[in-house]
């Protein structure tokens, strides 16, 4: 049956939920059982004869029947484990067994397992150890060690000894631990179908051959697994502790602060039983799945030896028989532990289809997007061709068009807007240039040019060099300011040139040398030619003066209008004014022009022709250097940037077209990583749609 996305995610969130609600009715059964044992057994030994009754305390089943319909989820989940798909950010519904060091964490893991761990002093779990644990029809079990690509096949009398060689191979010979985790499947007749990760126990002082931040790999191990809200903490405290002060019970305290996915294992309690009781109903941890207190197996007992010494344990001890017999012992832990994980699966797998969905899907649009690998030159032709193509289509949408829809928040690359910008501040530079300023010292510059320019003549003739002289002046204080316009400019154009070469080379490095240098190489050819052509219209200014705009005529007659009363309020003799206001300037300074009477109208005449004409200039300047950029630009993009980019790689330096076979190093490597990462996510996909098909089908035969 073939499903889409959200309905395999609606029908695998139905399914569980059934599960679940087996598995719940199936715990139930198991539960009552266990009442009914273990209220028959209290009573045998409350008649006086527990010491011959010893072995009438029943001993409850470990695990319950449904280990068929929920075995396929446990099975999707751990091979979904073992593919690491937690690397790709996709988190699992975990259970993480924590404690502090000395604990009785691996007794309790043994006692549900069914097998003997390595015992020592100091930290004995020093990898993440995943104890998936299976119910096996087969007297026989059957022991595996999945460790770096390895497959060990071991049994119960060696298992210890090559968890530890395994852990040795991992982590190294000394007390160093590793997050490299070590896998231990254990398919064995009696054991609850669970999977479990083990950690290090947590410890603050360093022992011999162990590092002095011991404490703090361990701890970051630790955060690492039980900080995803899809992993259920199982806190194994000693009952010979404060529970408050447990290092574990702070660390799970501070990634699941309400309880809810904590639940505590209370070991030891036949050490310290006094006040046990108490402290698991009042629950001074926040601990929201509730407590299980347990017995640790003791000496060379075998573990249905154990669990009928704790059985009779918590029947007959005058403080421990007080505690509710569903919080007690290692068969309620397993059926607990399997009911939690039922419903972790059952809240969790629905929203991993659909991570495994979404992160399929941007891997291949992310893997769709990367250039072709090339195998031909002619391929590789093709493709440069393509590339300096879309950057001249770049180029002209920005510098030319204006458009900027491929950097819309990057400002510097919205070209035309800044070189407006820039235009008007040139402009404003050429105005306020301290050449322009025609209020200070007025008319004193034209007086002087006049009295070295007089000859033998009618006196009321302007002589040309007057005014020639005037505008040379005034053209060379300004001559640096066009040059350094097109400079800068053409700089701010070099920027954006190369932003959009390299964006469009970006995946092929070995081509970006090449194209940057002839990107470099084009601009500072264009700009070299800018500024030759500016220094000469600079040079052009100076050498005549000529317009045809009418405007000029206009400007002089208007200013000229003044120039009678100008010479009334400066040749007065009953007053010297020091200032006089003048349409087009404002207030000026006349000074002492009164002793210059034979040449003030000259002077005048000249210094209105010079004004109006300047604004000619300075018009002319602004608006032909505008329009020499628009042409160069236009230029850049439609001819020379193909063509010097073309040169630059088939010159000898730029190592021909044969370089874009050769791809680089790190593209290679996020190639194979997403290809990787997409072969993992299409078989999980098909785990996953396997549970569908495996659930459903069982429904439906009954």
């Amino acid at each position: 049956m073939k499903f889409s996305f959200l309905a395999m995610i609606l029908m695998l969130a139905f399914l569980i939920a059934k599960l679940v609600n087996k598995v719940k009715e199936g715990i139930g059964i198991g539960c009552g059982q266990r009442m009914a044992q273990h209220s028959n057994g209290s009573s045998s030994v409350h008649q006086g004869e527990s010491s011959s009754h010893s072995h009438s305390v029943s001993v409850p089943p470990l695990i319950v029947s449904y280990n068929d319909r929920i075995r396929p989820l446990l099975d999707a989940v751990d091979k979904l484990r073992h593919l690491m798909i937690m690397r790709e950010g996709i988190q699992l519904p975990t259970i993480v067994v924590v404690g502090d060091q000395s604990s009785g964490k691996s007794s309790v893991l043994e006692s549900l397992a069914g097998i003997s761990l390595p015992r020592g002093q100091g930290i004995c779990t020093r990898v993440p150890l995943i104890m998936r644990l299976q119910n096996h029809p087969s007297p026989e079990p059957e022991l595996v060690l999945e460790y770096n690509g390895k497959m060990i096949h071991t049994d119960e009398s060696f298992i210890a000894e090559d968890i530890s060689t395994a852990t040795e191979e991992i982590a190294g010979n000394g007390k160093g631990i590793s997050k490299t985790p070590l896998t231990l499947v254990v398919k064995k007749n009696g054991v609850p179908d669970l999977t479990m990760v083990d950690l290090p126990g947590i410890t603050r002082v360093p022992v011999k051959d162990q590092p002095e931040d011991i404490y703090d790999q361990i701890k970051d191990i630790i955060m690492e697994h039980i900080k995803p809200e899809e992993s259920i903490i199982l806190n194994v405290l000693s009952a010979t502790v404060d529970f408050p002060t447990c290092e574990s019970i702070r660390m799970s305290q501070s990634v699941d602060k309400t309880g809810m996915r904590t639940l505590a294992v209370v070991t030891k309690s036949d050490k310290a039983p006094e006040g046990l009781h108490e402290k698991v109903t009042a629950d001074d941890v926040n601990i929201g799945l509730g407590y299980v207190c347990v017995r640790n197996r003791i000496g060379d007992e075998t573990y249905e030896e154990a669990r009928v010494a704790e059985a009779k344990l918590f029947a007959t001890h005058p403080l421990l028989s007080k505690i509710d017999r569903s919080v007690v012992g290692i068969p309620v832990l397993a059926q607990k532990l399997v009911q939690i994980q039922a419903g972790s699966i059952a809240r969790c797998m629905p929203e991993v289809v659909k991570q495994i969905n979404e992160k399929l899907a941007i891997n291949i649009a992310e893997l769709n997007k990367m250039p072709k690998k090339l195998s031909t030159v002619a391929e590789a032709m093709t493709t440069f061709m393509q590339i300096i193509g879309q950057a001249k289509e770049s180029l002209r949408k920005i510098l030319l068009r204006g458009e900027y829809d491929e950097f819309p928040d990057d400002e510097k690359m919205h070209s035309t807007a800044r070189m407006v910008e820039m235009i008007n501040q040139f402009s404003s530079e050429l105005h306020k240039c301290i050449g322009t300023d025609n209020t200070a010292n007025f008319l004193i510059e034209e007086i002087k040019v006049l009295e070295e320019s007089r000859g033998i003549g009618l006196p009321n003739f302007l002589p040309r060099a007057a005014f020639l002289s005037i505008l040379q002046r005034k053209v060379s204080l300004i001559s640096n300011l066009p040059v350094e316009f097109v400079m800068k400019a053409w700089d701010y154009i070099q920027v954006i040139v190369l932003a959009v070469l390299m964006r469009h080379s970006e995946h092929y490095p070995q081509l970006q040398q090449p194209t940057r240098r002839a990107g470099k190489n084009v601009v500072e050819a264009m700009k070299d030619r800018a500024v030759n052509w500016i220094t000469e219209v600079v040079e052009m200014e100076k050498l005549t003066d000529y317009t045809c705009d009418a405007e000029y005529t206009t400007e002089w007659n208007k200013l000229m209008a003044q120039q009678q009363t100008f010479l009334k309020q400066v040749l007065r003799t009953d007053y010297r004014p020091a200032t006089v206001f003048l349409e087009g300037f404002g207030n000026i300074e006349v000074g002492n022009l009164w002793q210059h009477p034979d040449v003030l109208q000259q002077a005048f005449d000249l210094k209105m022709r010079m004004t109006a004409y300047w604004k000619i200039v300075l018009r002319r300047m602004v608006d032909s250097t505008a329009l020499y950029l628009q042409y160069g630009v236009q230029n850049l993009v439609n001819k020379e940037i193909e063509k010097e980019t073309i040169g630059e790689l088939m010159s000898p330096a730029g190592g021909g077209i044969e370089r874009m076979l050769e791809e680089s190093p790190s593209l290679s490597v996020k190639r194979e990583k997403l290809n990787k990462s997409i072969r993992l996510l299409k078989e999980s996909k098909e785990i996953v749609g396997s549970i569908v098909d495996s659930v459903s089908d069982s429904y439906s035969d009954q």
